[in-house]
């Protein structure tokens, strides 16, 4: 078994070869919708409340229904920004939601978003009995729901034990969005073959601003903004990758999804913008190293 270390061969950015974008494109911009099934008998991944004098309890009925309320309400607000843009986005979905929320999951798949794998049910993978049996029940729902497996996984809280990629790659995943570790893809070794690295990211990512950071409603925005004004300038001299990270129970409620409408607007105001979903980066960078691999044969 590799150690976790050894998965990524540390590679400085300025030594990367120069790549170039679909349209001569310099940043790469894709949307990941985070749709996630909580379980209202077990503790809440995360809470806007805290208990009552210190003491937790459960049910936990105002944090599940403060997540509820992304499912019933807030997940249409990001669909309609997105669609009345004519922008896609990749759906990381718990694989049970085909079940639990089968009007979400009929919406993305009308909407021709890409389904990535998220788990089965919002739990980290450390806390799993048997990974691969639930890796394959998150493969096999998605197939059975959408007609095709899912090229990428996330896993739920980025997590996973040294087994994780191992068990991915065997099951058929092509990419992971867990390592945040780089402004273009990579690669990861598994036993199994080579895994693709998709940047994806934890500080555009309405979570660690919203739930962690506990920010004001415009500040996803503005640090987004300022994540995009730089890479778009970087990718003057070589592509870039960015992620924006969204949760249908955070930027979908009504004092926040404006100011996600005027990100998208300021992305869409340049126009060396590659809207893409995380397969559609992965197989870009397939195609893009092999070219460069092949001139320097």
């Amino acid at each position: 078994m590799p150690k976790m270390s050894d998965r990524i061969p540390y590679e400085a950015f300025v030594d990367r070869p120069r790549l170039e974008l679909p349209g001569g494109a310099r940043v790469a911009v894709w949307f990941i919708v985070n749709v996630e099934e909580w379980s209202i008998e077990r503790p809440m991944p995360r809470t806007v409340l805290s208990a009552p004098m210190g003491q937790p309890l459960m049910p936990d009925l105002p944090n599940w229904a403060w997540h509820e309320y992304g499912m019933r309400v807030g997940f249409w607000r990001i669909l309609k920004a997105l669609q009345s843009r004519n922008l896609r986005a990749t759906m990381a979905l718990n694989g049970n939601v085909v079940n639990s929320y089968p009007r979400i999951a009929q919406a993305a798949r009308d909407a021709d978003w890409e389904f990535m794998g998220h788990g089965f049910v919002q739990r980290p993978m450390h806390h799993l009995e048997d990974q691969r049996d639930q890796i394959a029940k998150t493969v096999d729902a998605i197939r059975g729901f959408t007609g095709k497996g899912p090229v990428g996984w996330e896993s739920p809280g980025l997590t996973e034990t040294e087994d994780t990629l191992d068990y991915l790659r065997e099951a058929g995943i092509e990419y992971v969005a867990n390592w945040v570790v780089d402004d273009l893809p990579c690669e990861l070794s598994t036993r199994h073959g080579p895994m693709l690295s998709v940047p994806y990211s934890v500080e555009t990512n309405d979570i660690v601003v919203h739930a962690v950071e506990k920010l004001p409603s415009d500040a996803f925005m503005r640090r987004t903004i300022d994540q995009f004004d730089r890479l778009y300038q970087d990718g003057e001299e070589n592509a870039r990758v960015m992620a924006i990270s969204l949760h249908p129970y955070l930027t979908g409620v009504p004092h926040r999804i404006g100011y996600f409408e005027k990100l998208i607007d300021h992305i869409l105001g340049h126009d060396k913008v590659a809207w893409m979903t995380g397969e559609e980066i992965a197989a870009w960078y397939r195609g893009a190293t092999a070219g460069k691999a092949s001139q320097a044969a």
